[in-house]
């Protein structure tokens, strides 16, 4: 029997909604409140559509944003969001019964928080809301959902068809591959990469590498925008080129399978003061440090410092091409503990590989090393890195020395780059010190100082994508060449025989081994010096008879 009408409508209208309101954040902070300006809306990471909220605990600040949602009294809901990044927690109060709350540490990747609560007899509104922990690391919140009956607020309107994507631009070009990247659209959940009107990859972030192409030809490239309502119309087209196959030595020897990273201190702050000459034979990689800012946003220039003892600039380049003719690459290095570059725009961009490439022309670096640890914008430089590297050709060195806590996700704005420029990354050798306790690719927390901290953290990278030729592990010298964090070169040489060959691991053993990785890094060829070189002819042969 068919039910009355009336009953049907009522159902119907009592059908369970998300109350929450912007809960994408696709509107900024719209009905969101967050304590002592700790919140943010961000393009990436998003886990849907093309923002998310960030925020940063700060002092006795945790962090917290929250909103006021209206309920029906004695109703229940079901409380969700996905977050990421550091400590995050999501609750409710107010709710009249037993207020909720459920939280999760760390997390690299997106994580769905799930909770419910009952409202009261009499409670029409509750709080729902989000924090951090103090003294943690920023947290990521996107698709709040507060699902149950409408209280009568209503919810966010179903999503319509979105807007076509603007600013597709070509970045990083190799013989076989174009990558692309565009402004994120408000709404999306997704993208289609077209080429040449054909579809050839979906992504859900704002840049995409399409590969499998043929050397030295001219391709098309379109973009659209996806939701639950359907596809945008195709974007601009914009060519890319890929680079000519074979022919290109570029400057400077080949980087070896293994090889192990020093940097060379261009000041004197107590360590041994070294020309280039005196490095020590076992690196193969020496990254200048480190070249110096100018009024013009993105450009730099190197100012050779008297106190290093060098006569001229012609001895020091003399220095740089005697290196080259031994084998080792002499690359620049960009930002560092008190430097700091913006590359923030298309003239940043532009700005920086410009003065990059003139620096490799003038001393003969082999490329450059980005030690950026005051913030990163990945869009523009990628833009930066890939506009380098059309300059300098095959033969370019790009090296990274992130943070621990930059490559906790592949969200993250370091690992994003290095992701998107992987067509020319040489290896990114993290800083495995001054750094507090981190997630390994397990999920554990981990604390530096152990071959644990270096295994399970490498893994993060192996796992997320780069190559393990890749990964370099970056420790310090000798005690007195960082913080914290330091440890012995027999613990550096257990990590690298655990995750190479499986063997000499601590608690911590991954699920396969990696013997592509490309080695290990230190802070800094001077501070090895003072200590006698222990580190590098501990570590040094240990690399270089890697499988």
């Amino acid at each position: 029997m068919a039910a009355p009408a009336s009953q049907a409508a009522n159902r119907a209208a009592a059908a369970d909604v998300n109350v929450a309101k912007n809960a994408g954040f696709e509107s900024g902070l719209s009905n969101w409140a967050c304590s002592a300006g700790s919140g943010a809306t961000v393009s990436s990471p998003a886990h849907g559509g093309a923002a998310a909220l960030k925020a940063t605990p700060g002092g006795q600040d945790n962090a917290r944003c929250s909103q006021t949602v209206t309920v029906k009294p004695g109703a229940t809901y079901t409380l969700s969001a996905w977050v990421q990044g550091g400590y995050a927690y999501l609750g409710a109060s107010g709710t009249g019964t037993t207020d909720v709350s459920t939280w999760t540490p760390d997390s690299s990747g997106w994580k769905q928080l799930t909770t419910s609560f009952k409202a009261g007899p009499a409670t029409t509104s509750v709080t729902v809301y989000t924090h951090g922990w103090y003294g943690q690391s920023a947290y990521y919140v996107d698709d709040v959902s507060v699902f149950g009956p409408d209280g009568g607020g209503g919810t966010d309107p179903e999503p319509g068809i979105p807007a076509t994507p603007s600013g597709l631009t070509v970045g990083a070009t190799t013989s076989s591959s174009v990558a692309l990247s565009w402004s994120g659209v408000s709404g999306a959940t997704g993208y289609n990469v077209y080429r040449g009107g054909t579809k050839v990859q979906s992504v859900t972030g704002t840049s995409a590498t399409v590969s499998g192409l043929a050397a030295d030809t001219a391709y098309d490239f379109q973009v659209t925008a996806t939701n639950s309502a359907g596809e945008s119309p195709k974007s601009a087209s914009v060519s890319g080129r890929t680079a000519p196959g074979g022919g290109d030595p570029g400057p400077g020897p080949a980087v070896p399978k293994h090889a192990l990273t020093g940097y060379w201190q261009n000041f004197n702050n107590g360590a041994t003061v070294q020309k280039l000459r005196d490095v020590q034979a076992q690196y193969d990689i020496i990254a200048v440090s480190f070249a110096d800012s100018t009024a013009t946003p993105g450009q730099i220039v190197f100012n050779l410092d008297p106190a290093v003892g060098y006569a001229s600039a012609a001895d020091f380049k003399a220095d740089i091409a005697a290196k080259k003719t031994a084998g080792k690459s002499v690359i620049i290095s960009v930002g560092g503990e008190k430097g700091n570059v913006t590359i923030n725009s298309d003239a940043s961009a532009t700005a920086f590989a410009n003065s990059a490439y003139a620096l490799m022309q003038e001393y003969g670096f082999n490329g450059v090393d980005i030690d950026l640890e005051h913030g990163i914008n990945s869009t523009y430089l990628i833009k930066a890195l890939g506009q380098l590297s059309a300059k300098a050709g095959s033969g370019l060195v790009l090296t990274m020395a992130p943070q621990t806590i930059d490559m906790q996700s592949t969200g993250s704005e370091y690992f994003k780059t290095a992701l998107a420029v992987k067509d020319i990354l040489t290896v990114v050798n993290m800083q495995y010190y001054n750094s507090g306790s981190m997630l390994g690719c397990d999920g554990k927390v981990y604390s530096q100082g152990s071959v644990d901290f270096l295994t399970a953290l490498a893994c993060i990278q192996l796992e997320g994508g780069l190559a393990p030729s890749q990964v370099g592990i970056g420790v310090p010298a000798s005690t007195r060449g960082a913080g914290s964090g330091y440890v012995s070169p027999s613990i550096v040489n257990n990590a690298l025989d655990c995750l190479t060959r499986g063997t000499n691991c601590g608690s911590f053993k991954p699920t396969k081994t990696y013997p592509g990785l490309r080695g290990a890094m230190t802070w800094s060829t001077n501070w090895d010096a003072t200590a006698g070189n222990a580190w590098s002819n501990a570590v040094g042969p240990h690399v270089h008879n890697l499988p």
